[in-house]
């Protein structure tokens, strides 16, 4: 069987009556083996969330939202294989971490490609998607938070164009927990 390549699948928007597959797509990632330092949510805390849950969360990040947006990378028989939302967050407010927001960004979370399709640029391809429509809400810059010990995940992030800003946040008392922003800059 031949590696698939990005000429096998198509980056899009999820509509707001997928919810069951934005549900499974996040359990899914959420049993990966780096899951423990790439997402703040457990398997068991995703999984004991009621089904509203995930439809209010497709519908609030399906497309035509204009506070959020999940793309997916969807394969020919209709899988998807890989995910990312963009979150629009504004000046004047203050973000998850407790820091203000001084301008318009788009700040890129639940990244997620199954092992079988790593490799081939999907997270690029993904990333480009959620860029490009955070530029068109007027984003002049986007970023995203990678643990400090994910090297694999920084490469991936480092060839779409993201660099470290040089902010360090930690999610846990334990203050070896770093949270690395990186950035891409309009």
């Amino acid at each position: 069987m031949n590696s698939p390549t990005s000429d096998d699948y198509v980056v899009r928007a999820i509509r707001p009556d997928e919810w069951a597959a934005v549900k499974q797509l996040r359990l899914d990632a959420l049993r990966d083996p780096v899951a423990h330092i790439a997402f703040l949510e457990t398997y068991d805390v995703a999984m004991a969330r009621p089904d509203s849950f995930y439809q209010e969360r497709a519908i609030g990040s399906g497309a035509g939202s204009g506070t959020a947006q999940q793309f997916i990378a969807e394969l020919p028989d209709g899988s998807w294989a890989g995910t990312v939302t963009v979150l629009l967050e504004q000046p004047g407010t203050t973000d998850w971490a407790g820091y203000p927001v001084e301008r318009r960004q788009g700040h890129l979370v639940g990244v997620f490609v199954r092992p079988e399709h790593r490799g081939i640029g999907m997270v690029k391809a993904l990333f480009d998607a959620a860029v490009s429509w955070a530029w068109q809400q007027g984003a002049e810059r986007v970023r995203l938070f990678v643990h400090a010990d994910n090297a694999r995940a920084q490469g991936a992030y480092r060839k779409a164009g993201f660099k470290p800003s040089g902010l360090a946040v930690t999610f846990t008392k334990d203050e070896a927990e770093n949270e690395l922003e990186f950035v891409l800059e309009r």
